[in-house]
């Protein structure tokens, strides 16, 4: 009787795992085609950014990494300093 109930756990077990094979593989499919349907979105890449040179030493760099004083942009706060002051 023990072994009639060994076999019925084990032919659960191979029924179970290939339930969830075959299902895995239908999902994987489906997955295929709904992704061939759509397009890859494109991105868009960033606009180039601004650049500008270092009022001090003529270092060219991002406007928006510039620091802005009285006589023009600068690359650091030190030059800044030591050309404005």
């Amino acid at each position: 009787m023990k072994y009639l109930l060994v076999l019925g756990v084990v032919l659960f077990g191979i029924w179970l795992w290939r339930h969830n094979r075959e299902t895995a593989a239908r999902e994987r499919a489906a997955d295929q085609r709904r992704a061939a349907r759509t397009p890859p979105a494109r991105q868009v890449p960033p606009p180039p950014a601004q650049m500008i040179a270092c009022a001090h030493c003529g270092l060219h760099l991002p406007e928006a990494d510039a620091v802005t004083g009285r006589e023009g942009s600068y690359c650091t706060h030190g030059h800044r300093r030591a050309r404005e002051d």
